[in-house]
């Protein structure tokens, strides 16, 4: 597996190895102990989680407060989709920025974002399968959301607004300012 740092600090890609041949192909696509020697994180999965949708669906930007907060291994089994990580951590030199990355069923990639990260993607093909890891329990009562175009974060979700679909729950979410003071 090759791992690489983004740009926000804690944030990495996951490159797992794929070995192709005529019957199909295999990936482990997760070893603790050699993501633990490439980040020094070690990091320990209490529950996955998959989704599927259909293309233009906007699912986020979604995150569990206090100590609910959850670290999370993201990737895609089927289809693509574009995948936005955001720095909440107030004392983070990344602060408020956000990081963009397709990940497909095809390319493989993964991506791990910390506890204190609000997290979304954007589904790019019909019947993506959208699948998660995350290191604490989901938690009702420590949902939290910032709306999706926010102004300050200025996401490129790469779509005309008109073509999302997107959840009447998240469209009634608070911006970043709103969020933070």
């Amino acid at each position: 597996m090759f791992v690489e740092e983004t740009k926000l600090k804690g944030c990495f890609i996951l490159q797992p190895q794929v070995f192709e041949d005529k019957r199909g192909y295999f990936i482990e696509s997760f070893n603790q102990e050699s993501f633990k020697q490439q980040t020094g994180i070690n990091a320990s999965f209490v529950q996955d989680n998959e989704s599927k949708s259909s293309k233009g669906v906007l699912r986020g930007l979604h995150f569990q407060k206090g100590e609910y907060a959850q670290a999370k291994l993201v990737r895609v089994v089927r289809g693509s989709v574009l995948d936005i990580a955001v720095d909440l951590r107030p004392n983070s030199r990344s602060f408020g920025q956000y990081f963009s990355i397709v990940l497909s069923g095809k390319n493989k990639t993964q991506l791990y974002m910390p506890r204190g990260f609000a997290h979304g993607f954007l589904v790019l093909e019909n019947d993506t399968v959208f699948s998660y890891k995350c290191d604490n329990y989901y938690n009702k009562t420590a949902e939290g959301g910032i709306i999706f175009n926010d102004k300050n974060l200025n996401i490129d979700w790469q779509l005309p607004q008109t073509d999302l679909i997107i959840s009447d729950k998240d469209l009634k979410l608070p911006t970043f300012k709103e969020l933070v003071i």
